[in-house]
């Protein structure tokens, strides 16, 4: 649920079971769904820097002292440039999962069309909700922040340059 790019309810207390054990990391996603699980920090930020594109539910990691929220993106947007993305495949209408034909299985070299964003500073992207899409500005307030689990890659501009 926290994965489908829409509001949702407080889902009440949550607690996240650590499946490898380390020094714990300020943004990771966690479980087959993928969900994001952040630092107190982290969640700070991206409530500050993109307040209307994401919902905070605070969440207990097993075996640690820190808080940690869930975030939910809850803004979708369809500003994914095909033309310009590489490795573009789509589910076909024969695929084990026929609710999801016409959407992207991977595009290995997403571009995005930035004038079509609608000013979201963190979004999935409507029909490919893999990624977590975020503005430069909180790109660089969670680098600042640090101790990530998570990677950027540029998904704007010349993907050569």
């Amino acid at each position: 649920m926290f994965t489908d790019g829409r509001p949702l309810s407080d889902p009440g207390p949550i607690l996240a079971r650590v499946r490898h054990r380390g020094s714990p990391r300020a943004f990771v996603f966690a479980g087959v769904q993928r969900v994001p699980v952040v630092s107190e920090e982290v969640g700070q930020a991206l409530k500050t820097l993109a307040p209307g594109d994401v919902q905070l539910f605070p969440a207990s990691v097993e075996d640690v002292d820190e808080r940690f929220f869930i975030v939910n993106v809850v803004r979708v947007v369809d500003c994914i440039d095909e033309a310009g993305s590489t490795g573009v495949q789509h589910y076909a209408e024969d695929d084990p999962f026929p609710e999801r034909a016409g959407e992207f299985r991977w595009i290995s070299g997403l571009r995005i069309l930035p004038e079509k964003t609608e000013g979201a500073r963190a979004f999935m992207l409507k029909r490919f909700k893999h990624p977590i899409i975020v503005a430069e500005e909180v790109k660089e307030a969670l680098e600042r922040i640090g101790n990530l689990g998570v990677m950027f890659k540029r998904v704007t501009g010349n993907p050569g340059a």
